[in-house]
């Protein structure tokens, strides 16, 4: 990362620089300063004490990161919306787990964005702002280091990070528009499957009917809370499940998995904080969907 110095930061220490004006923690320094990192001003190595004057470039290397156990590169079609230095946003496919694990070791989300790290020369590991479910499809963001992860976490904590879900969820709502205030925890006796429970923790779901079929209707969702499974467990509670979720009592037979999409995806970069959207239209599966039940 680089910045040119403007007069208003003119005396500030490197380090003041870094932790008060762009967020830097003081793990983020220290992995610099002891993990292999660089920090240089005007081509010179220096240290987090060096004042800086007006007109400096400053440029703030990163140290190589270390790759989890599973996380092998692969070379794996990866469809890439956006791209700079700090983040990526991708449009992901349904069927492909985010992380490697002992059921899923390859053919993932990670181990694709390793494999275009590895392509690239990027020397960085996988921070995934945006989780999605294995077989929900649509938009992920992931940052590339773990400065541009710790702005993005505390952005997403504070409400400033905002997705925009489609799903074709069975029956027809009596109310068009509306939200689901539910708590939900883990079910008991399971490690994947959650459950509407009263000591949950609360789960904020806003929705939108687009259009109604004979049976279905296709609805638009946004979370305000991102609880693991938030929009599947709500809808199935209310006895609307997503169409082809068999883990909540989708109905099958026209979808091979549950009928759900990140649509839309908005946030302040990292660095610039200039707000970015990104949009995905839905994939031919729920198209498909949608045309056999018109």
């Amino acid at each position: 990362m680089e910045w040119k110095i403007a007069e208003k930061h003119d005396g500030m220490t490197i380090r003041d620089f870094l932790q008060t004006v762009h967020g830097f923690s003081r793990r983020i320094l220290k992995a610099i300063k002891l993990d292999g990192g660089k920090i240089t001003v005007n081509g010179s190595t220096v240290t987090v004490r060096y004042r800086l004057s007006a007109g400096d470039k400053l440029i703030i290397e990163f140290p190589p990161e270390i790759k989890g156990a599973y996380m092998r590169p692969e070379e794996i079609d990866l469809d890439i919306v956006y791209e700079d230095a700090d983040i990526l946003v991708i449009d992901k496919q349904p069927g492909m787990p985010v992380v490697p694990s002992f059921q899923y070791p390859a053919g993932t989300v990670a181990n694709a964005v390793l494999g275009h790290y590895e392509k690239n020369h990027i020397p960085f590991t996988i921070h995934t702002v945006t989780r999605l479910d294995r077989n929900t499809s649509g938009l992920m963001l992931i940052s590339k280091h773990r400065y541009s992860h710790s702005i993005l976490s505390r952005f997403q904590k504070s409400g400033e990070v905002h997705r925009s879900y489609q799903a074709i969820i069975e029956g027809r709502l009596s109310e068009k528009e509306g939200t689901i205030d539910l708590p939900i925890g883990r079910k008991e006796g399971s490690i994947i499957e959650r459950i509407v429970v009263e000591n949950g923790k609360r789960a904020v779901t806003h929705y939108k009917v687009i259009r109604e079929f004979p049976g279905c209707s296709l609805v638009q969702v946004k979370l305000e809370t991102g609880r693991t499974h938030q929009i599947r467990v709500h809808f199935s509670y209310l006895g609307y499940p997503l169409l082809g979720d068999t883990l909540y009592g989708g109905r099958i037979g026209q979808i091979d998995r549950q009928a759900l999409h990140c649509a839309e995806i908005g946030f302040p970069h990292p660095a610039t904080r200039n707000y970015m959207q990104f949009e995905s239209g839905l994939p031919g599966d729920m198209e498909k969907l949608i045309r056999s039940n018109s």
